[in-house]
């Protein structure tokens, strides 16, 4: 059920987005912003009790993280405006690929044959719906881009937590993290004059079921999952959200998919598939 809620609640990310009328790195700091706020009075006791427990060089590892996550948010908010719904939600689910390259390249871990296979299945699909956004419009390979940008920031969100993760709790982890990455957007709005206000009330209501839906629902409801069930089930689950975030296109945005994207758009998800086979605990 839990797990149900998260899908649901993510799947409606790139629909809020579409539906708040202000700039990208906007969207992204009241997502964040909001998010911290809300789960303060939450996460404050559990980072006061396990914050000590961390060294200085791993509090480094988690802003460096919540930077990494503000990329994230920044790119992947920004390519909805350039890329269909559905091109953008793909894209940037290809962050198990570039786990899997870094854990390789960068950590020393073994790459296996049937992971490399996974990251080349998922490339021809990248490759099929590029090509096919291209065909459309520059833009629209824009946007496919700022997605995979988007992925890229996610991974090294995730990697640079890894260790730190290790003796944070859920909450003690993603508050310091979502508050990092809040002000880092907060400070690139200032920087590039985006305002954050004075905005209608349906843009409003939009940006405060960003914080409450696909960010505290639905993160937390898949990282609750994480020490409950294998890493493939919950990947598997998660794998259903570009599927309900192209139907929600479709019916709220009337938005169809691209043919290339109904192509490639599987083959990158069954990439994705291959390489969570590969997980430990999977």
């Amino acid at each position: 059920m839990v797990l149900g809620v998260g899908i649901v609640a993510v799947s409606t990310g790139s629909i809020l987005v579409r539906l708040a009328e202000a700039p990208p790195l906007a969207v992204g700091a009241w997502r964040l912003t909001l998010a911290s706020v809300l789960l303060a009075p939450w996460a404050a006791g559990p980072v006061r009790r396990e914050g000590p427990l961390l060294a200085r060089r791993e509090w480094l590892g988690v802003c460096l993280a919540g930077l990494a996550l503000a990329v994230h948010f920044g790119t992947w908010i920004a390519s909805l405006a350039y890329t269909t719904v559905a091109s953008s939600v793909i894209l940037v689910s290809t962050t198990p690929l570039f786990v899997g390259l870094a854990s390789h390249y960068l950590l020393g871990e073994r790459l296996s044959r049937r992971r490399t296979l996974a990251i080349a299945v998922a490339l021809v699909g990248a490759a099929i719906v590029g090509y096919g956004d291209l065909a459309a419009s520059g833009e629209a390979l824009l946007g496919d881009l700022l997605a995979l940008t988007g992925a890229v920031a996610m991974s090294a969100y995730l990697l640079l937590g890894r260790r730190a993760r290790r003796k944070l709790s859920t909450l003690a982890y993603i508050w310091p993290c979502y508050s990092v990455a809040g002000l880092t957007l907060l400070a690139a709005c200032l920087v590039g004059r985006q305002p954050l206000a004075g905005y209608t009330l349906p843009t409003y209501l939009a940006l405060a079921a960003l914080a409450v839906g696909p960010q505290i629902l639905g993160h937390s409801s898949f990282n609750w999952a994480l020490a409950h069930f294998s890493t493939v089930m919950v990947t598997l689950v998660i794998l259903a959200e570009p599927v309900g975030a192209t139907l929600l296109a479709a019916l709220i945005l009337g938005e169809a998919p691209r043919l290339p994207t109904y192509i490639g758009g599987p083959l990158i998800l069954l990439g994705i598939y291959m390489a969570s086979r590969e997980e430990p605990g999977s």
